[in-house]
């Protein structure tokens, strides 16, 4: 196994530890100890942590991975190109907290009158070095990239953090500490992750600050160019993923409370991506070994098997978190979320749309027409903006999960004409219909499975059923080759 095979694995291995704990986090401590609106406060606050950082960093870490190995030098100096980084990443960061401080006024007068609007007049402030340690997290772990160090980070980011955040919920539990300490441990782990990197990446002695030289600063205006483009597809990209949260607060008078059921939801459907993320990791370089010789070919082959087999086990996994309905309540604890489960259903196709275009986004991006992403992006966003203007005050949660919906459906729709009319391939055939008939089937079969009267019995049998089912009928319809492959293998070890 090579160095990237190797760090494929085992950031794969993060990736999934991550999702556990949050899920553990945000399914089922956060909702024992907290109130919805500090759920809501804290999921609000992530998100705007992600857009703050991608708008006040200007693109520096697509400007770090990219221009980097132009410069790199023996004597770990580097041209300066570390000094000059982290004067992008200040200047920056310090022009957009002006603009973000002098909006304060404006924006806790919008808050004043919903629910938990007393939890941002409190901590308000604490978003910029929030934001801040998450933006120079990023910048070196952008550079742990470009040395190969990037499985460290991985656990830092994905698994370090939230391990805080799971130690300090318990502390609440146990009374003792409040809110307020939870947030100062938070912003206290965050600075504590930048400082753990920073160790790490520098004990090598692989970057070094120096003074920014001639062939450094004579690229500034192509560093500017390449950032403020990339800062426009990124910012519309982190955009989509978080307009829907942002406007709910903004839109509502119940702001916190709605925040927080509908963050919850969001992160459970989640779930349901992880396989695609997963498998577009090594997809990702066979796509872009097959643009650099031109074989479209075994592209449209790459896109075709990913789209199936996302499908296939997106479906799967939306099928028995649905006909779980009931388990999912009881793990969520709170009342508030009995009545607006159809909420997650909505949210849960959209991811499912998502995952069914299977590779389209990254066809495109690593094709000469890369920019039209940023195209696409950018009027994603306005789409879903208008959607959430006229959905959200007429139909609260839901109007927001029909938003994310229809941008996922366009925005999908859109990736598959264009690498349908120029590359002439397209990822659909007789297997997709196959799975939707399987995905039908066992839905109804799990939905009308009497209950019993265990929660924790009922899920199981539920599961199982539900499970077997969907394998026996996948395989003997032969939708996913690859899928196939992997049963025929299991069952010839066990004759």
């Amino acid at each position: 196994m090579n160095l990237l095979q190797k760090q494929g694995f085992f950031n794969s291995l993060i990736l999934y530890a991550g999702i556990m704990l949050g899920f553990f986090n945000g399914i089922i401590l956060f909702q024992r100890v907290l109130s919805i609106e500090e759920i809501g406060f804290f999921s609000l606050t992530t998100t705007v942590l992600a857009l703050y950082t991608q708008i006040a960093g200007v693109g520096i870490n697509n400007i770090i991975i990219k221009f980097f190995p132009y410069y790199r030098t023996d004597d770990k100096k580097h041209g300066g190109f570390v000094t000059f980084a982290f004067w992008w990443t200040l200047i920056s960061f310090i022009a957009f907290t002006v603009l973000f401080v002098v909006s304060r006024n404006n924006i806790i007068d919008h808050y004043k009158d919903r629910e938990g609007s007393q939890l941002l007049v409190r901590y308000f402030y604490y978003l910029i070095p929030l934001a801040l340690f998450t933006l120079t997290f990023s910048v070196i772990e952008s550079f742990a990239l470009t040395v190969f160090k990037n499985v460290f980070s991985s656990f830092l980011r994905e698994v370090g953090l939230r391990l805080f955040t799971t130690a300090s919920v318990f502390l609440i539990a146990a009374g003792l500490i409040d809110y307020h300490a939870f947030i100062l441990i938070y912003v206290l782990a965050s600075a504590l992750m930048v400082l753990i990197l920073w160790i790490y990446i520098i004990k090598d002695g692989n970057f070094k600050f120096s003074r920014i030289e001639a062939v450094v600063k004579n690229d500034r205006w192509k560093f500017v160019n390449y950032g403020v483009f990339t800062l426009l597809s990124n910012s519309s990209f982190v955009m989509i993923q978080n307009l829907d949260t942002l406007m709910l607060s903004l839109l509502t008078k119940q702001s916190f409370i709605y925040v927080g059921i509908y963050g919850t939801f969001f992160a459970i459907a989640v779930v349901i991506s992880m396989p695609a993320r997963a498998l577009s990791r090594t997809s990702l370089q066979i796509v872009s070994q097959a643009w650099a010789s031109n074989d479209v070919g075994k592209i449209g082959k790459v896109y075709y098997k990913t789209s199936v087999v996302q499908m296939l086990i997106g479906c799967l996994l939306f099928t028995g978190l649905v006909v779980n309905k009931q388990f999912i309540i009881m793990l969520l604890h709170k009342p508030e979320y009995a009545g607006v489960f159809n909420v997650f259903i909505v949210v849960g196709v959209a991811f499912l749309v998502d995952m069914t275009g299977g590779l389209n986004n990254y066809i495109i991006n690593l094709s000469k027409y890369y920019r039209l992403t940023t195209v696409f992006y950018v009027a994603g966003v306005i789409l879903c903006l208008v959607c959430n203007l006229v959905l959200i005050p007429r139909m609260g949660m839901m109007g927001a999960a029909i938003s994310y919906l229809v941008t996922m459906l366009v925005l999908n729709f859109t990736y598959w004409l264009f690498i349908k009319v120029k590359f002439g391939l397209q990822p659909f055939g007789k297997a997709h219909l196959y799975a939707l008939l399987v995905f039908a089937v066992c839905m109804l079969i799990g939905i009308y499975l009497p209950r019993l009267k265990n929660v924790y019995a009922d899920m199981l049998y539920r599961s199982v059923i539900v499970g077997i089912v969907y394998a026996f009928l996948a395989y003997i319809l032969k939708i996913s080759e690859d899928i196939n492959l992997i049963f025929d293998r299991i069952l010839k070890r066990g004759a």
